[in-house]
């Protein structure tokens, strides 16, 4: 509302050298664009075009949050590298354990192996003297026997 008040207590005269003034720097505007200068919203003279200043600051800032997110993920990487090797330590850890338990069964099977062969052996080495013994025990019955019988005939005979 401000705006219209001015503009209705502006003059006619001067409303045609505000147009005037408009168009010249307008037209300055133009010339020094089609040279690589332009003005910025602080009207300070530019090499760059606003927009492609613009364009260049948002670029600049995407890139920022571009580096900053790889960042972040490094560090996530990173805590997950750390994460599987040493969930590598311990599965080699909990493997040599189980490589370790693994040798223990068998030497404990090949000593058991060892001793049920050992105990075999004794059990034919004492079935062998068993009937050693038996036999000696047959031979040494029937000498009895046999000085028994000849004991009895001795007494008959007296």
């Amino acid at each position: 509302m401000t705006h219209l008040l001015l503009a209705a207590t502006v003059l006619p005269s001067e409303q045609t050298f505000s147009r005037e003034a408009g168009r010249e720097t307008a037209m300055a505007k133009d010339i020094l664009g089609e040279a690589g200068l332009h003005f910025d919203e602080l009207n300070k003279l530019r090499v760059l075009d606003p927009e492609v200043t613009q364009q260049t600051t948002e670029l600049k800032e995407e890139c920022k949050d571009f580096v900053d997110k790889i960042g972040q993920f490094q560090k996530i990487v990173g805590g997950l590298i750390e994460l599987v090797d040493q969930l590598a330590k311990e599965a080699e850890n909990e493997k040599m354990k189980a490589i370790g338990a693994r040798n223990l069964l068998k030497s404990i099977a090949k000593q058991r192996e060892a001793q049920q062969q050992q105990l075999q052996a004794l059990i034919a080495e004492k079935k062998m003297q068993l009937e050693r013994y038996r036999v000696e025990y047959e031979a040494l019955c029937k000498v009895e026997a046999e000085q028994n019988e000849f004991i009895d005939q001795f007494i008959f005979q007296k």
